[in-house]
């Protein structure tokens, strides 16, 4: 399998290339920000549309880690839908897919800013979850510990080989994780605004997704 480990709150983690997070001792996978229906809600708001594949292409990225981790439990960490009307939008082989994708595993929705959680399609459906010494929210909070949150969807530019590569990230410090977003086509914010600099502490590392994830210091500052 392949990620990066990482210890928080004495919790061992392993950041995986696609984004999801995995806890091998709890058996766990965590994805945030996944954003379904995105394609609809833009179509639907009149906005510029985009390939209408993102759905597919989110579960099949989630099916593929679900079967390379075994994983029993699966939290879903906020922003799951674009918006509570996506969810309802949701084609019916894609809600089946949800419900295959469930069958056997605990299965938990965390509220996120975009939608309160798909109340039709299984699982539990929760603020936040302390798994501890793990506590897994949508939005981070000041002065907390062991905290896995998303929402940032944060991204970072680094030189690699005389160019420079942008890509989703984990931000990692003593205190936080903060996950990338796990949806196709969901955008980011970049490590160097003032929303994340001010949350993560001065030694905060950055895991880039990708093939092979890349732990390096966070970028700051107006040229990362």
């Amino acid at each position: 399998m392949n990620g990066y480990e990482f210890t928080l709150a004495g919790a061992r983690l392993t950041a995986l290339g696609s984004g999801a997070l995995f806890w091998r001792d709890q058996n766990l996978l965590c994805v945030s920000d996944m954003h379904l229906g995105k394609t609809e809600r833009r179509a639907r708001l009149g906005e510029a549309q985009l390939p209408p594949y993102e759905t597919h292409d989110t579960l099949s990225r989630l099916q593929a880690d679900l079967e390379a981790t075994g994983a029993h439990t699966v939290i879903c960490l906020g922003d799951s839908f674009d918006d509570a009307l996506a969810a309802r939008a949701l084609l019916e082989a894609e809600k089946l897919w949800i419900s295959r994708l469930q069958a056997g595993r605990r299965w938990v929705w965390i509220e996120g800013n975009h939608d309160p959680g798909p109340v039709d399609l299984g699982g539990a459906h929760l603020f936040e979850l302390p798994v501890p010494p793990l506590t897994f929210r949508h939005i981070a909070q000041q002065g907390y510990s062991g905290e896995v949150s998303g929402h940032y969807h944060p991204k970072v530019t680094l030189p690699v080989r005389g160019r420079a590569i942008t890509r989703p990230a984990f931000l990692l410090d003593t205190d936080r994780l903060v996950m990338p977003a796990y949806g196709t086509y969901t955008g980011g914010l970049r490590s160097h605004d003032s929303a994340l600099c001010n949350l993560m502490r001065p030694e905060a590392l950055a895991i880039l997704t990708g093939k092979t994830p890349h732990p390096a210091p966070m970028p700051r500052g107006a040229k990362a």
